[in-house]
């Protein structure tokens, strides 16, 4: 989610708008500590304009964390 987001230039604040959730659940989706329901993760790609199976691609999303971790 946190790449898709990223990828579209779009704050958490502005997503969480977008997607009627809290700032702080969408930082606890991002950061693993929070589990959304079927329900919300259909509204969460709805923000995004996206499948929800997008939101399951790993190899983009293992791309997109080992690039974000040598930008230190």
């Amino acid at each position: 989610m946190k790449r898709l987001r990223k990828e579209r230039g779009i704050t958490q604040e502005d997503f969480a708008t977008d997607s009627g959730f809290d700032r702080g659940y969408i930082s606890g989706v991002e950061r693993g500590v929070r589990n959304p329901s079927v329900k919300a993760l259909a509204r969460i790609a709805d923000a995004l304009k996206v499948d929800v199976a997008e939101l399951f691609d790993a190899a983009n999303a293992a791309e997109f964390a080992r690039g974000h971790h040598t930008q230190v």
